[in-house]
């Protein structure tokens, strides 16, 4: 009799603390959260996914799939024809120029004035070259506030905030290199070439403006746009991801 009292009593109380658990969802989400703290995650349960993650890596995957999609951004844009040929980032002639180069380009000046829009672009290119170093250099004081803001974004949130933050001393690190390059490829000298044109000179008169800096946003604009699309690839790629660092910070997204 007392054995089987006891039973009944047992019975009872495991049915009390179950109907707690499953009726009282405050009960239930103490218990589940206690219990998922005591024991780790538990399989199938994503929302610990990053858990083996410290603060350090996360900031270092995103440091090293900047500087790797840089690497390969400056390399494409480096390239002969890589601002030329590429029409994403291809330089046009600048806003006051076109619709004059429209004009000239039908009454026999069309060569010289795909040579000055060339220049533009063999400038860009050549620039790239050196634009590594500044890049890497930006990217190494990226914060963890910045990693945080940036790592569950979308496809190119590391590149856009990146560019947000450092366009201006980017920009300003990068005009002398451009400038440099402008003139070892002719920019300066084509565009005198077509403009002092007697005919060219009467339609493009009062026309005047600042190649290097013109240069210089555009050469910026194009990598950043090469920067985007490689990051996207580390997203969403497994096969981009070619370090170790970026397989795990990434891989666990």
């Amino acid at each position: 009799m007392v054995k089987s009292a006891y039973v009944k009593l047992a019975c009872v109380l495991s049915l009390g603390v179950l109907s707690i658990f499953l009726f009282v969802p405050s009960a239930q989400s103490g218990f589940w959260d206690r219990f998922k703290s005591t024991v780790g995650p538990v399989k199938g349960d994503t929302s610990h996914n990053n858990s083996s993650l410290s603060q350090q890596e996360i900031i270092e995957g995103l440091r090293d799939a900047l500087q790797v999609a840089a690497k390969r951004a400056v390399q494409v844009a480096s390239s002969e024809g890589g601002f030329l040929n590429n029409p994403n980032i291809h330089i046009p002639l600048p806003p006051k120029l076109q619709k004059a180069a429209s004009i000239l380009r039908h009454i026999g000046y069309k060569d010289d004035v795909d040579t000055f829009e060339a220049t533009l672009n063999h400038a860009a290119e050549k620039a790239s070259v050196k634009a590594l170093p500044i890049f890497i250099q930006a990217i190494k004081d990226l914060t963890f506030q910045d990693a945080k803001t940036i790592w569950k974004g979308g496809d190119t949130a590391a590149t856009d905030y990146f560019k947000g933050k450092t366009w201006e001393p980017l920009s300003k690190a990068f005009e002398p290199v451009v400038h440099e390059a402008v003139q070892q490829v002719g920019v300066t000298k084509a565009y005198q070439d077509l403009t002092e044109k007697p005919l060219v000179h009467n339609i493009t008169q009062g026309t005047s403006m600042d190649l290097d800096s013109y240069v210089t946003d555009k050469t910026l604009e194009g990598l950043f746009f090469l920067l985007g699309q490689e990051e996207k690839k580390i997203r969403k790629d497994p096969m981009a991801r070619t370090t170790d660092i970026l397989r795990k910070v990434f891989g666990q997204k």
